[in-house]
C-alpha cells in the first residue's frame, strides 16, 4: 500500500476514534473529522460514503480481530464452555475499541456482527448445522446470553474479569451437559 494512503487512513481513523470517544456518532461531522485529521473533505469522500461508512469499517475491523482470536468457532457446539471463554477473552483484547465504537446508538451492532461472523464460519466448516434448530438456538443463546451477562459484569470493580469469564464458561458448559442428559433419558 502507498505510504501516503496509509498515513491518511491512519490519520482519519485516529481522528475518528478521538472524536467518537467524546461524542455520539450522530454528532460527528465530516468537516470536523477532516479538520482534526488534516485532510480535505474530497479525500475523505474518495474513501468513504459518509461518517457511518467509516464507523462501519472500523467496527468490522474490530469484529475481524475478535474472530481472529477464536481458533475454532465450530467449538461452540463441541466445547461450548471453551468457546465462550475464548470469545470473552477476544472481546477483552478489543475492549477499548469496543467501548468507543459500539457505544450509544451503535451498542447493538457488535453482537449482531459477531453473530453473523460466527454463523458464517461455523456453517462454512459444518454446513450440516445450517438448518438445525437446536444448533441455531444454542448458538444464539451462547452468543447473545453470554454477551449481555459479560457486558453487564465486566467492569464491576469487585469482579475479577478472569473469574467472570471462567464462570460464564462453566454456566454454558452446565447448560450443554444438562441438555445432553435429557436427550439420553
Amino acid at each position: 500500500m502507498d505510504l501516503r494512503v496509509e498515513k491518511t487512513r491512519r490519520a482519519v481513523y485516529n481522528a475518528f476514534l478521538e472524536l467518537r470517544a467524546k461524542k455520539p456518532l450522530e454528532k460527528i461531522s465530516v468537516k470536523e473529522l477532516c479538520a482534526l485529521a488534516q485532510i480535505n473533505k474530497s479525500t475523505f469522500y474518495a474513501h468513504y460514503e459518509d461518517i457511518y461508512a467509516l464507523s462501519d469499517r472500523l467496527e468490522d475491523q474490530v469484529v475481524e480481530s475478535v474472530m481472529e482470536n477464536l481458533p475454532c468457532p465450530e467449538r461452540i457446539f463441541e466445547d461450548p464452555a471453551g468457546f465462550t471463554r475464548d470469545l470473552f477473552w477476544a472481546y477483552t483484547a478489543q475492549e477499548n475499541l469496543i467501548d468507543i465504537l459500539f457505544s450509544g446508538s451503535r451498542s447493538g451492532h457488535l453482537i449482531e456482527k459477531i453473530e453473523q461472523s460466527i454463523k458464517a464460519l461455523v456453517y462454512e466448516r459444518k454446513p450440516e448445522y445450517r438448518n438445525d434448530m437446536e444448533k441455531e438456538l444454542m448458538l444464539l443463546y451462547q452468543i447473545y446470553g453470554g454477551y449481555y451477562a459479560f457486558m453487564k459484569t465486566r467492569k464491576k470493580k469487585d469482579f475479577d474479569i478472569g473469574e467472570v469469564i471462567h464462570i460464564l464458561g462453566e454456566f454454558v458448559g452446565k447448560w450443554q451437559n444438562s441438555g445432553e442428559e435429557k436427550k439420553s433419558e
